[in-house]
């Protein structure tokens, strides 16, 4: 890229012509710091003028695009009051009605405007349109260019926000500052990408795209620019990923675990259960991964109830009996102790050394469990981000293993292997990913899947209720609680909320005690209880002492109690699809038949229907995750990557599928091809646009 042209890019947005300082700053609040944030601030749809719709020729019950000048525009008084508009193009008249923020519409719109505005047609004593969208094509007395670049074939249409729109940046002052952006450009925008994967994939330059996605001069041209900034941010993502695995298995050294030794048979021997076909594939797979000579790098994916625990200990077991220790972080103290209490049975008859390191120990116990890892007498350690902290020193760290790892920040995970040499790391998840995601937040990871429950467990059997159909409910959990099973019952908040109006589990709690099942043995279990607190609740419900479980959302992952067979789920509307299916998992986990019941209040949102519908129609983690991907969309899900690794500004994975695998499958390639990879690093150094990968090459180093 020419020098002035690159320099000119980074500058701040404040210095280019006609935005000044004032509204720089409502840009940056945006997140449009520079002139090249700007040129990537894409439209976010298009009008087409070669479908305007003449009013002549509109008819009622029909969706139309009209562009017209405003003729009148006012307040109308009446049941209702109302801001009209009334648009003319010379063949006729259309009025546009808005009911709500009607001092925002006076101040908006003014008599002489140029307005585009789309919707459905209505009639009302004369053609109309109910809260059309619009765009303000231009002002009365504006000049023939402005004119002339707010009217052509096809207009973008920008986001926008109040604040924005205040210093003038409505879709009409971003089409001016983007036309004097590429006006002050002295020369071509230089690729980002080396020539030989343009010619291969038939891609325009960086600059046409550019143009072409502000200013189209055909749909042709738009969808070409729209191809070619979508494949540059799932391309360098993927860059990333093929470049972090490379390092992974090529660069680092790892320890080779030959041994398997005589306590993993022992374990085996003693378990109550058999291991289904598909944990002996996945313990095959680490396995071979463990004798490698770099570094297993391993995301194990098995929903609720799979039993991922017992091949994470039998990894563990291989990295013990090869002379190492191993270490297992948790994202809750409830599931690093239930954890810590499970591994300690199975381990009961061996010379094995578990210790739990969480928050709240007192100084003294701390201190020797400290020294015992630092020593090597502890084996196995388990605990929270306590085990990340700085005075935590291993002896000969051999094997991470993280549990629900998208509850842990990169810098952490990075933290806890640093303090072995190179160790292996095992990812668990919970939470199934679907292979669109897969391919993109966890794409340089190997990935086995357990997508078998163990044998004998029958499957959940789901229901959702309104309200008004708690007393039912509650006479279905005693009579199951009678005949010696145990119920969970769950709430979304610890104490009365004055803005949701939910119960709180505190209160619910003392009333369920006192007036429902008063013949019951209750107990309370939430986040803000001590830790010794919530280890003794547990520990009676797990004996049975406890009949039923009041609680918030601690109990949604890890929590292992066989004998729990009913999960009552309040105001169940307010909870993710992913939580509702990782509370579910809390029960079906023993040969009795298992039940979640939903209750939901009146009335529901579209999207709460359809999770509640979905909890009822499948127990499968994979479909659940499809259909909470296409709820909340990828967003959410890129978030579990973290620090901004995943940052999409016109790409969609969800969508754009096809181009992903495409990108991802040249990027792997690039990696075996020394030229073409020191091309691909170099423009990360040194191109403006894709710089910012720079520093996220060492972060997906870490994993």
């Amino acid at each position: 890229m020419n020098e002035t042209t690159n320099k000119f890019l980074s500058t701040s947005v404040q210095y280019l012509k006609g935005i000044g300082e004032k509204r720089a700053q409502a840009l940056q609040n945006a997140g449009v710091v520079t002139i090249g944030d700007l040129l990537q601030y894409y439209p976010r749809r298009y009008l087409d003028r070669s479908h305007i719709v003449r009013i002549g020729k509109l008819r009622p019950e029909q969706t139309a695009t009209v562009v017209g000048r405003i003729i009148t525009q006012g307040v109308k008084k009446g049941r209702r009051s109302r801001f009209v508009v009334l648009l003319s193009d010379d063949s006729g008249f259309l009025s546009c009605v808005w009911f709500a923020q009607v001092p925002y519409w006076q101040k908006l719109f003014k008599v002489g405007q140029t307005l585009a505005v789309s919707g459905k047609i209505g009639y009302f004593g004369g053609l109309q349109i109910v809260h059309p969208e619009f765009d303000l094509i231009s002002d009365s007395g504006e000049d023939h260019e402005d004119e002339f670049l707010h009217t052509g074939k096809i207009i973008p249409l920008y986001p926008s926000s109040e604040a924005l729109s205040r210093v003038g940046f409505d879709s009409r002052g971003f089409r001016r500052a983007i036309r004097n952006l590429f006006r002050n450009l002295d020369s071509p925008i230089e690729d980002s990408l080396p020539d030989a994967i343009l010619q291969q994939q038939q891609l325009i330059s960086l600059d046409e795209a550019f143009r072409n996605i502000h200013f189209p001069s055909d749909f042709e041209k738009l969808q070409q620019a729209k191809t070619r900034l979508k494949f540059d941010e799932l391309f360098f993502l993927e860059f990333l990923l093929a470049y972090r695995k490379h390092n992974l298995s090529q660069q680092q050294k790892g320890i080779q675990f030959e041994k398997v030794g005589d306590r993993l048979k022992t374990l085996v021997d003693q378990l109550p259960f058999e291991l289904t076909e598909a944990q002996k594939k996945v313990i095959r797979e680490i396995r071979s991964d463990m004798k490698k000579s770099h570094p297993m790098y391993r995301l194990l994916q098995g929903d609720v109830g799979s039993g991922k625990t017992i091949v994470a200990l039998v990894a563990i077991l291989i990295a013990l009996e090869n002379g190492y220790q191993a270490a297992l972080m948790a994202p809750t103290e409830i599931l690093a102790e239930q954890h810590y209490f499970t591994f300690r049975s199975w381990l009961e008859h061996m010379e094995i050394n578990v210790k739990l390191l969480i928050g709240g120990q007192r100084k003294v116990e701390r201190e020797n469990i400290l020294a015992s890892i630092e020593n090597g007498e502890c084996h196995i350690v388990i605990g929270t981000h306590a085990l990340v902290q700085e005075h935590v020193n291993f002896h000969r760290l051999g094997l991470v293993v993280i549990d629900e790892q998208h509850r842990f920040g990169v810098a952490q995970r990075q933290i806890l292997t640093e303090k072995g040499e190179n160790p292996d790391v095992l990812i668990m998840t919970a939470t199934p990913i679907p292979r669109t995601l897969s391919l993109t937040v966890y794409g340089d990871l190997d990935v086995s899947i357990i997508d078998e429950l163990p044998e004998g467990r029958l499957p959940v059997r789901t229901s959702w209720r309104y309200e008004n159909k708690r007393k039912e409910i509650y006479e279905f959990v005693r009579s199951k609680v009678a005949a010696g099973q145990q119920a969970y019952i769950v709430f979304p908040l610890v104490e009365e909320s004055e803005k949701l109006d939910l119960k709180a589990a505190t209160e619910s709690y003392e009333m369920m005690s006192q007036d429902i099942f008063p013949d019951f043995k209750l107990a309370l279990l939430h986040g803000r209880m001590k830790s010794d607190e919530k280890d003794n609740v547990m520990a009676a419900f797990k004996r049975g002492d406890i009949q039923i479980l009041v609680s918030t959302t601690v109990i949604e992952v890890g929590v292992d109690v066989p004998q729990a067979t009913i999960m009552v789920v309040e105001h169940a509307e307010r909870f993710g699809l992913t939580q509702l299916h990782q509370l579910r998992g809390r029960v079906g986990r023993g040969s009795e038949q298992s039940y979640c019941i939903l209750i939901a209040r009146h009335p529901l949102t579209e999207d709460a229907i359809t999770r509640l519908n979905t909890m009822i129609s499948t127990n499968d983690g994979f479909k659940i995750a499809e259909v909470d991907l296409q709820l909340r969309g990828t967003g959410e899900f890129f978030g579990t990557r973290q620090h901004g690794i995943a940052e999409f500004k016109i790409a969609d994975p969800l969508h754009d599928t096809a181009l992903l695998e495409k990108a991802r499958k040249i990027a792997f390639e690039i990696i075996d091809k020394p030229h073409e990879l020191h091309q691909v690093i170099e423009r990360i150094q040194h191109n403006s646009f894709v710089q910012n990968y720079k520093d996220k090459i060492e972060i997906m180093r870490i994993g």
